[in-house]
Order: C-alpha cells, then structure tokens, then sequence
C-alpha cells in the first residue's frame, strides 16, 4: 500500500520536505553535526563537494575525502530534530518516492554523530573523546515507537531503581551503539561508556537559573551509577533518540564527543574548537580507511 501524502511529505521537486534531499544526494556513510557551520568545518576536508543545499537547520553537502564518498549534514538540536532528520534519509533509501511504496531491498546506512558534551567525572577530562557504547534517553521520543524490541530493558529498569526515577517524566529506554561501527572507529584514545540524552539544556541537564527542578540531585545520582561495569559518562540531547531510531529502521549509528566541559569538576576546554577538529580528523580517517 502507498503512503500517503500528508505521511511522507515530499516538496514540489520531489525532495523530502525537512531535508530537500533526493536519494541521489547522500552517500551511505553519513556524519551528523549539531550546529551547521560545523558541516563547512569538516567538508573543508574533503577532496571535493559534488552537492551542497540547506533548508532551515538541515545543512547537507556530500563530497568525497580520500577517496571515500561521505554525507555531512547538521541536524540542529535535540531528539525532536532526530526524529525527522532519520525517518527521513531512511525514506530516502528505502522507500521508493515516486510510488510511495516501501522496498523490497532495503538499505542499511551508517550514521556517525560528531558532537560536544561535558562530562560527568572527574576523570573524563576536557579535550578527550567519548564514544557512547549506549544511549539513555531521558526524554520521551522514543517511546512513541516499538522501542522495547531494540532496548536494554535490565539497564532501564536498574537506571530508574538506582535515581528513583519519577515515572511521570515518562520511561528512560537504552539503545546500543552499532557493533559493527564500534570496531571500526575505536582507538585507545576514546572513553566508553553511556551517554545520556536530555530532552531540554537547563532544567532537564540539572542546571538551575530561576527555575526549581524536579530532582536538584540527579545528576549526582548518574554520576553513581554503575550497570556490569559500564557508567555513564557524559550527558547530551541527540544520542538515544539516534540509536533507538536507527536500530528500529536497520541502519548502524555511532556517536562520538569531544569533552569541552567536566562537570564534576567545572572546567571547561581552553580551545574547545582544537578538540573539536581533532576529532573530526580522527574520524575521517577512520572511515577513509574502512
């Protein structure tokens, strides 16, 4: 059965609406950034760019980087932004648009976040890298799906029994990274852990300006806690919503952190853009050469 129209919304070109892309524009290795003018800051590596275009905070431009054809694109913040940002390069390669129609071959792509975060211990300095071997959404988004089939459900219910979870903000889900991605970027130089994903900056990171929140001691509380020996390490707002996602749609996704902030200790990088690029060369490299 087609989907219909007011479901899978294509513009008058016959891209797809958020991201004006046709499937012709998107490599299979993908690079997502928050913030669109980091996108320049790592195709200014690249060899050459065949395509360029944006459309709101969506920036996208594919190119290739030592002979590898690789998609960088800016998803702006949040699991919201995720959300359409995924559904919508998965229609791209596995639904047919012009007879709206799923395929019958589908498409795994792979999907490697590169972002900032801070820290949750001492330990995790600023200017080193995390790779998040789970994502603990703390938002709602993902419940909107058939999570439970993709996620941990023994850590979940360890992470609400540890913190006393207040149920009413909704059910924490926790999704794996990609195996398959993990062995093909890690180094000795990456932190593992859990990365946490908030669905606000301020009150839902625990930061308090002129508003009281609903649990002052949480993030002490993360910061404690342990499952078979992995502990989360840092806290963020786009990692669980793109694992959960991809996991469900068939894609491998990985997501990586330059630590600009240590929020045990409240330092924060002294060139936080060095860590940043640092990261972004280790990364090309590592896909160039798989």
């Amino acid at each position: 059965m087609a989907i219909q129209q007011s479901e899978l919304i294509l513009n008058p070109d016959g891209s797809v609406y958020h991201l004006n892309l046709k499937p012709e524009h998107i490599a299979h290795d993908i690079i997502f950034v928050g913030d669109q003018d980091r996108v320049a800051k790592i195709t200014k590596y690249f060899d050459s760019i065949e395509f360029s275009i944006q459309k709101r905070e969506f920036k996208t431009q594919t190119g290739i980087y030592k002979g590898k054809r690789l998609t960088v694109m800016s998803t702006g913040i949040g699991p919201d932004n995720i959300d359409i940002v995924i559904n919508e390069l998965d229609a791209l390669v596995n639904i047919d648009l012009e007879t709206r129609k799923p395929k019958e071959k589908l498409t795994s792509l792979n999907i490697i976040r590169i972002g900032t975060s801070g820290s949750l211990h001492a330990d995790i300095p600023v200017d080193s890298f995390v790779m998040a071997q789970f994502g603990l959404g703390l938002d709602n988004m993902l419940r909107s799906y058939l999570v439970d089939t993709v996620s941990n459900i023994e850590m979940e219910n360890a992470f609400i029994e540890h913190t006393n979870w207040d149920l009413r903000k909704g059910k924490p889900v926790v999704i794996p990274c990609s195996s398959v991605l993990e062995k093909r970027i890690e180094s000795d130089r990456m932190h593992k852990g859990i990365t946490a994903t908030a669905g606000g900056f301020y009150g839902p990171q625990g930061r308090v300006l002129r508003l009281k929140i609903q649990d002052s001691s949480l993030n002490s509380k993360m910061d404690n806690f342990l499952f078979e020996g992995t502990r989360i390490t840092n806290l963020e707002m786009e990692t669980s919503a793109i694992y959960g996602l991809s996991a469900l749609l068939g894609h491998h996704a990985l997501s990586l952190n330059a630590i600009i902030a240590n929020r045990a200790n409240g330092t924060f990088s002294a060139d936080p853009y060095k860590a940043v690029d640092e990261l972004i060369e280790y990364t090309l490299q590592k896909l160039a050469e798989n």
